[in-house]
């Protein structure tokens, strides 16, 4: 059976705001999360994605009670990243409503966080969020970054994904820093690569400009497609990608 591909509006949070910028550079103010959250759950969002933006640059953990909020006005599933640095993150997380708990720069400090997170929750709870720039200092052409890609790490992104796998992520968000507010398409040799390796669902992100752009990550591999300044600014809607995925062919709820 052919699984339906998502569709995954993504809302930026910064002090309790949904942001958006590019290459996550001047961001702007863009609205509330819970009403944006409910306006994309009505336009039939197959899930939600909420990254705090500055929490782990600021040192500090998610935003709990805009998660609690967004969630108790939201019936779709619900994906919360940023600042998540323990078992008991991930478990107040899930407290105020979050169903999948997204993972960045502490399991890179210590990729051990991973098992431990599956070990209690559950693959199906734990996302692997990469932020992924293009760079020659890797064998495979894509480096690691942290901290909203202002850091590069020395990781290359194929062989992290493995690692993260091998230790129970369920679920790869892989989001092209180069790509990221362009709206110049997703990064489609990333989501191949990342596909290739991946024997989790691949949520592609970063990029998207246009209707056009959602079907060729589908078949360059992705299980889902993520976008947050086309939808914020209202040049599209859920319902506009969903009918031009489906106009591809592509399999959508």
């Amino acid at each position: 059976m052919t699984l339906a591909a998502r569709v995954i509006p993504c809302l930026d949070v910064a002090a309790g705001r949904v942001v958006k910028g590019v290459n996550f550079q001047n961001l702007r103010d863009m609205g509330d999360p819970v009403e944006l959250a409910a306006h994309y759950a009505a336009q039939g969002a197959d899930e939600i994605t909420f990254l705090d933006v500055t929490a782990t640059v600021d040192a500090r953990a998610t935003t709990h009670d805009v998660v609690q909020r967004t969630a108790e006005n939201v019936f779709v599933p619900l994906t919360v990243g940023g600042g998540v640095r323990s078992v008991d993150d991930v478990a107040r997380l899930l407290s105020v409503g979050a169903d999948k708990v997204g993972v960045n720069s502490a399991a890179i400090a210590r990729p051990a966080l991973l098992d431990e997170i599956a070990d209690r929750f559950g693959a199906q709870v734990l996302v692997l969020s990469l932020d992924v720039k293009r760079s020659s200092t890797t064998h495979s052409g894509f480096v690691v970054t942290t901290h909203g890609g202002r850091a590069e790490t020395t990781l290359d992104a194929l062989d992290w994904a493995r690692e993260a796998i091998e230790r129970g992520a369920g679920e790869l968000l892989v989001n092209s820093i180069d790509a990221d507010g362009t709206k110049d398409g997703f990064d489609l040799e990333l989501v191949r690569l990342m596909r290739e390796v991946s024997a989790v669902p691949v949520i592609a992100s970063g990029g998207a400009g246009d209707v056009a752009d959602f079907a060729p990550a589908i078949a360059a591999g992705a299980d889902a497609v993520l976008a947050a300044s086309v939808f914020h600014s209202g040049q599209l809607t859920i319902g506009e990608v969903k009918d031009a995925l489906r106009a591809d062919g592509v399999v959508v709820r």
